[in-house]
């Protein structure tokens, strides 16, 4: 909203007096009102004030401003004279509701690349100066959507930074740093991570300030949304988040994944893949509903743009099967007869399905050739989910067989393929089931929900092959909570 400047306190202090008799207010029922709002002054101290004899500081004195104001709005309010019916509300022309109206009225016939202008512009309708940061593919970096001409500059990097922590945690944080205060909030899509919002204030004080910080949290969840909505009509989003050169059946694998996070009401899952920018083989999906949650995760053969196309194959199985509403043994079904009928004799892809039905807890899945699942309960691993094996898809159509297991509140699953535990450092060791389990149990020790997990998962896995991987590594983490608090 636009914003009017400062004014002496004398000037301020002989207005509080005018609107407070207006207002029919006495210094006790003020004194009330102020205390409200989180004023830490007395009465008698208030009262001091308002005679002019001691005064408060500029931040009491706004609030007792802030109090008289609201008083004068019910009081205007109440005397509005009524309509005999119901009456829609004006489009507002100030304030932050006509800040994200207008942001979302701009970007609905602009292209990808006007994203950040116009973010900008709602930003200076509340006041602040906004510049949003993506981060990269890899989650190492965030990279600044320049407005229109603009330079991007430089990165910033997710580890060792206070933006890279706000990205981590989901937490706002201020900062002061040369000479600009400002305020760094999460860009968000749901539960999606897609970088951090910039916001300049214009003074340190305003970086407490509770409404100044829930507009820019109602402004960054619009962006977040704008973000993946207006992406796909252009190439300027994903552009600005890409670090190397794709490959073609990376193209390929990424076109076809979900959001890397999700969240309803009783789960939370987060997947992710390495290498980003040549993934060929590796793949996940998953459906969120009320009383179900379906999830997969395939690991096709070989390397490239062939393993890429049988990955996007049995990805369009499962979903087209899943989507009809059919069960897990279907699901495999259908994977299986795809694979087998449409790709070389020879061809076949590992994989897990499993669907999870959110009212008792029960966990139906199909294990088609794949490293076995494992069970997290009160941070440690209980056990890996051995049942549901079969042979990979494609090799032997039918002997499926459904396993089964009973979750408790808090569980995770953690579904990977062999590219995480035969990742191997300079001396051949590999990184392995044992360094895993030990990565899962530390991570939940440290309080790391499951995007911030498989981030650091990922990073462990690269950096233990010296940040080049000889295959596919994805993980997908998953933790059912049943509304726990």
């Amino acid at each position: 909203m636009e914003r009017s400047g400062p004014v002496p306190p004398s000037e301020q202090l002989a207005a509080l007096r005018a609107a407070k008799a207006v207002a029919g207010l006495d210094d006790e029922q003020l004194w009330v009102r102020y205390f409200s709002l989180g004023g830490n002054a007395d009465l008698m101290a208030v009262e001091a004030h308002l005679g002019g004899v001691l005064p408060l500081p500029p931040v009491d004195g706004d609030l007792l401003a802030l109090a008289v104001n609201e008083r004068l709005d019910e009081f205007v309010t109440a005397r509005r004279v009524p309509y005999t019916r119901p009456q829609y509300r004006h489009r507002p022309t100030t304030g932050p509701l006509a800040a994200l109206l207008q942001l979302l009225d701009t970007a609905s016939t602009a292209s990808p690349d006007r994203l950040p202008a116009l973010t900008a512009d709602a930003g200076r309708m509340l006041g602040v100066e906004v510049v949003v940061h993506v981060v990269d593919h890899q989650q190492r970096r965030l990279w600044r959507l320049p407005c229109d001409d603009e330079p991007a500059g430089e990165p910033i990097a997710v580890e060792g930074t206070l933006p890279g922590r706000v990205f981590q945690t989901g937490t706002p944080l201020p900062s002061e740093g040369h000479g600009a205060p400002r305020l760094w909030v999460p860009l968000v899509d749901g539960a999606d991570r897609l970088g951090v919002l910039e916001v300049q204030v214009g003074s340190a004080a305003e970086l407490e300030d509770p409404g100044l910080r829930a507009q820019c949290r109602w402004l960054s969840s619009l962006v977040g949304h704008l973000v993946t909505s207006m992406g796909p009509y252009g190439d300027a989003l994903e552009r600005a988040r890409r670090t190397v050169r794709r490959s073609v059946s990376a193209e390929l694998i990424w076109q076809q994944l979900p959001p890397l996070t999700a969240a309803s009401e009783q789960f939370v899952l987060a997947g992710l893949l390495e290498p980003a920018e040549d993934v060929g083989g590796d793949a996940f999906d998953y459906s969120l509903s009320r009383e179900t949650v379906s999830m997969a995760v395939f690991d096709a053969m070989g390397h490239g743009l062939p393993a890429g196309l049988i990955a996007a194959g049995a990805l369009a199985a499962y979903r087209s099967v899943r989507r009809d509403g059919r069960s897990v043994f279907e699901q495999a079904l259908a994977v299986d007869e795809v694979v087998a009928a449409t790709f070389p004799a020879s061809s076949f892809a590992t994989g897990v399905l499993a669907e999870l039905d959110t009212g008792s807890g029960r966990l139906r899945y199909v294990n088609a050739g794949h490293p076995p699942p494992l069970l997290l309960r009160d941070g440690r691993v209980v056990k890996e989910l051995g049942g549901g094996r079969r042979v990979p898809f494609g090799i032997e159509a039918g002997g499926v067989t459904v396993g089964e297991e009973v979750l408790e509140p808090g569980d995770w699953l953690a579904v990977h393929t062999d590219g995480v535990t035969e990742a191997r450092d300079a001396s051949g060791a590999w990184f392995g089931e044992e360094r895993l389990v030990e990565f899962l149990t530390r991570a939940s020790a440290a309080g790391h929900p499951p995007p911030e997990t498989a981030r650091r998962l990922m990073r462990a896995v690269l950096d233990h092959q010296g940040g080049v991987l000889q295959d596919d590594a994805t993980v997908l983490l998953a933790c059912w909570d049943a509304g726990r608090p």
